[in-house]
């Protein structure tokens, strides 16, 4: 009897691939070929779905949202939600760190690539719609909810590369700290009858 094949642990497999040979190699060094090296499958296994570097980017880029929408799907809902939803998207441990590395090589090079500029609009636009959740979740009026939601986007974005900027033995605490920092004044923004 044949072997069923999980097409989507399969892509899964190969995107994860193609993650380690981008950190190991660069962008450049992305071709079929390594990357169904990587993954320990025959390069015309990869041919039929990635048939070209444009589809491996995509699926790669693609796989950081579903990890990371997966992830902030498992927390429970209550009052540490939004600050455990904010954690998700920094890289506190090795795999959300190769998540980000992955997010900027391949953010980067969606600048100037048409294909992949779509994958990185969709990864844009899933962060900024869970720092709106935040926003919303800890209670910010209605009226703010769009500067407030902007504001904690580009902390978040600017937490994460400085966190992959860092030494890799370099301590996380201060990130959280500054996370917890933000939220807390987040609860305290006076709605906008009381300014005025």
């Amino acid at each position: 009897m044949p072997r069923v094949i999980d097409t989507d642990e399969r892509n899964r497999r190969v995107a994860e691939a193609a993650w380690r040979v981008l950190v190991r190699e660069g962008l450049p060094a992305l071709s079929v070929r390594k990357v169904a090296a990587e993954a320990g499958l025959p390069p015309s296994s990869l041919r039929y779905t990635f048939p070209t570097q444009a589809s491996l980017r995509i699926r790669a880029y693609a796989l950081v949202v579903e990890r990371l929408s997966e992830r902030v799907a498992a927390i429970a809902p209550g009052a540490a939600w939004a600050r455990a939803v904010l954690l998700e998207l920094l890289p506190l441990d090795e795999s959300r760190r190769l998540e980000m590395e992955i997010t900027v090589v391949l953010g980067t090079a969606a600048m100037a690539d048409g294909d992949l500029r779509a994958t990185h609009d969709r990864a844009h636009r899933a962060v900024r719609d869970l720092c709106e959740r935040v926003v919303r979740a800890v209670g910010v009026a209605p009226v703010d909810v769009r500067s407030e939601t902007e504001r904690l986007h580009a902390m978040m974005d600017g937490l994460a590369l400085h966190m992959i900027r860092q030494g890799e033995d370099e301590g996380t605490d201060w990130a959280v700290k500054v996370v917890d920092t933000h939220l807390a004044d987040l609860k305290r923004i006076p709605p906008p009858s009381a300014l005025g």
